[in-house]
């Protein structure tokens, strides 16, 4: 990751178990939507939230293909990434945040009033 903001998407994407479950079954295989759904054992229409999510965080990718009877199926894959976690590397992230309420206060949030 290469800011603290990525970092923390990245995090914050992984710390739902469903998505950390989409990202180890595509790490094993790409898949699409309807099997991989299938074999997590969610809907569809949770699955594609999620997968929303991963995308949007990087974290993976699609590709519209078509199948042998011609119909468009998107593919879902996981895009290499590696994230060393380490009290430096939490340092170095934070001196790269670009929400300074977040730096103030020592990177939590809280909602507004």
């Amino acid at each position: 990751m290469s800011t603290g903001d990525e970092l923390v998407e990245v995090l914050a994407t992984l710390a739902n178990p469903h998505r950390m479950r989409v990202v180890a079954a595509l790490a094993r295989e790409r898949n699409y939507v309807s099997r991989l759904a299938r074999e997590l054992g969610i809907s569809r229409a949770l699955l594609q939230v999620h997968l929303r999510k991963l995308q949007a965080a990087g974290l993976v990718s699609a590709e519209m293909e078509l199948s042998a009877d011609g119909k468009a199926m998107k593919f879902y894959e996981v895009t290499p990434f590696s994230i060393q976690l380490t009290p430096e590397a939490v340092a170095a992230a934070v001196l790269t945040l670009t929400t300074p309420e977040i730096v103030q206060r020592g990177g939590e949030e809280e909602p507004p009033r």
